[in-house]
């Protein structure tokens, strides 16, 4: 196009990929400025010693090719050639008195289990089925089902809006913790502790369930890198223009126009439009220097809580564990005493194992990662001292395998790699405010924003956008794509042109 305007995007995580694909699309040239060597930002996954550690995917909405969000992936190029595997539970939570808390995918099953397990929680267990069943109209159809089966479907989640929507407004309201403290046996309130975030809205909760049972939220074999390394490869082939190892520093603004970006080494780069993919407090208060942060921007950073950040071990285990069943996250068994990890209090251990993807690790061994919610504090202080820091690490990574033993008996002797990644190293590779794994938690205090999205802009500054988890409370990835595609839409809109979309 010879009207073609330049745009700058900062981030090559998958909303900064999919900006650039649809910017691409639709005539605008763009160029993604990414800090690290790597596409995907929080979507990755590192090799140690021949075994994979993946920081990010446990399973892909939109898996199932009947689904809304299947024709999105294939817009972005990350579905097509992808094997998706679906396990029969979402997690297995091991009792004290070795009794074991299934969370299967089937509804009915699930039903069935959790009420033999505790008679006494029959009514508070029949409100989470009743409320996955109410979520499951909302996994809307692709454009590839017939036409009557998408009407059908439509006219069903029309009429869950008109019927139910009081019962989805109270859920919203919801979180976790208080859905939990409601079940009677100590166990099963646990477990859902567990399975949940305490202030996360118990609604997502059953929308989890529903892509499940629905097969529609499969894992991909592989895991996260392959994925990132798709977007990437969809956009270059679009003819976008990714930077890599290059940090901005600061977002040019003359007149109260977003104009460039100024790089960490002082390079400079212009453009018509510049749109932030990257974190929302380091663009807004480093890259902007706060200058367009109004006090509703102020008050949601001081006052929204992001998801928590992570520590995670990664283990490579010369051992096949096929006693233990697939399973979307993992299982979880309780220690014989409480012990301190890092900055926290822990009485159960919680383990994804990957022996459900080969690509994972060689073959007969085993991928496995411990996730354990921490203090970014905790760890911004020992980071400030690099000896103590990497002590800390080899202190829990040791910590950790002992305890496996209790569950594993042996396994300190198979362990062949070990890697540990804390909030710090969230924050050094993707900048992620706090080391957090992904943005906002959608909580009773900004579960408006369902109905309402966050503005994509800032106050006073224009040829300036956000896209990505900081302006789309909930996270997940699927997030990250439809972020950038409502900001494109708009930004054809504003300039005049038919937004356009085509499938890879």
């Amino acid at each position: 196009m010879n009207n073609e305007k330049q745009a700058i995007i900062i981030g090559a995580g998958f909303a900064g990929l999919a900006a650039g694909i649809y910017g691409q699309m639709n005539g605008y040239k763009t160029t993604i400025f990414e800090m690290h060597d790597k596409p995907g930002g929080l979507c990755t996954s590192w090799k140690r010693k021949g075994y994979t550690v993946d920081g990010c995917i446990h399973w892909l909405v939109g898996s199932n090719p009947d689904s809304a969000m299947h024709d999105y992936w294939e817009e972005v190029g990350l579905i097509q050639g992808r094997e998706c595997i679906y396990m029969d539970s979402y997690m297995h939570y091991e009792c004290p008195d070795g009794r074991v808390i299934t969370f299967h995918r089937d509804i009915d099953r699930l039903e069935k289990h959790l009420i033999e397990f505790s008679p006494q929680d029959e009514a508070h267990i029949r409100r989470f089925i009743n409320g996955i069943k109410l979520s499951i109209p909302f996994n809307q159809p692709s454009k590839n089902v017939s036409f009557p089966e998408r009407v059908y479907k439509q006219l069903k989640l029309y009429s869950t809006f008109v019927t139910k929507g009081k019962q989805m407004q109270y859920w919203m309201k919801v979180t976790g913790k208080e859905f939990a403290d409601g079940f009677k046996d100590p166990d099963l309130r646990n477990a859902f502790s567990e399975m949940w975030i305490p202030e996360f809205s118990i609604l997502f909760m059953f929308f989890t369930f529903a892509y499940l049972s629905a097969k529609n939220a499969g894992y991909p074999l592989g895991g996260s890198m392959p994925m990132s390394k798709a977007l990437e490869e969809r956009y270059k082939a679009l003819g976008g223009t990714i930077v890599y190892n290059s940090r901005v520093a600061r977002i040019i603004t003359e007149n109260n126009k977003a104009s460039g970006i100024v790089l960490g080494d002082g390079k400079e780069y212009r453009s018509d439009i510049v749109i932030s993919a990257a974190d929302g407090y380091c663009t807004i208060f480093k890259m902007l220097d706060g200058r367009y942060a109004d006090d509703k921007i102020r008050d949601i950073y001081e006052k929204w809580i992001p998801f928590h950040p992570l520590l995670i071990v990664g283990l490579g285990v010369n051992r096949r564990f096929d006693e233990i069943p697939l399973s979307v996250s993992g299982f979880s068994f309780p220690l014989r005493e409480e012990v301190v990890i890092a900055d926290k209090k822990r009485s159960r251990l919680p383990v994804h194992l990957y022996h459900h993807d080969p690509s994972m690790a060689p073959e007969g061994h085993t991928t496995l990662t411990v996730m354990l919610e921490t203090n970014y504090e905790y760890w911004k202080e020992l980071h400030s001292d690099k000896k103590a820091y990497v002590s800390k690490k080899d202190e829990i990574s040791a910590q950790v395998i002992n305890l496996l033993e209790q569950r594993f008996p042996g396994i300190s002797s198979q362990v062949e790699m070990v890697d540990v990644a804390t909030p710090m190293t969230f924050e050094r590779y993707t900048g992620n405010w706090k080391g957090s794994f992904e943005g906002w938690l959608i909580t009773p205090e900004n579960s408006n924003t369902i109905m309402k999205p966050m503005s994509q802009t800032l106050p006073g500054l224009d040829n300036f956008y956000m896209c990505g988890q900081w302006v789309e409370p909930g996270g997940g990835l699927p997030t990250g794509i439809l972020s950038a595609r409502r900001l494109f839409k708009a930004i054809c809109k504003k300039d005049g042109r038919k937004f356009r979309a085509t499938k890879a």
